[in-house]
């Protein structure tokens, strides 16, 4: 899958977050991946929560879509229950 994302966007990521967005193209082929549709009013959004380097990931993201690539909108580390959520979808 091919992905993109807005560097202004990941600027702000980066100072809020402390992660950069480009992390989420790794995090995002994790095969034990969970994404469900974001209720966000701004359109065809998911979020998914994702293991990158033994620590689990919020991703906010759209899907590709031929010809477009995906959009990485926001990427931050999972809140507790969040995890908990996670490791559960795994087993």
């Amino acid at each position: 899958m091919e992905w993109t994302w807005d560097p202004a966007k990941d600027a702000v990521n980066r100072r809020k977050h402390d992660v950069s967005l480009s992390i989420a193209e790794v995090g995002l082929r994790d095969r034990l991946a969970l994404s469900e549709p974001d209720p966000h009013p701004d359109g065809d959004r998911w979020r998914t929560l994702c293991e990158i380097g033994g620590v689990v990931f919020f991703v906010v993201h759209t899907w590709p879509e031929e010809p477009e690539p995906g959009r990485i909108i926001s990427v931050r580390q999972a809140t507790r229950r969040e995890r908990k959520a996670y490791e559960h979808g795994r087993t």
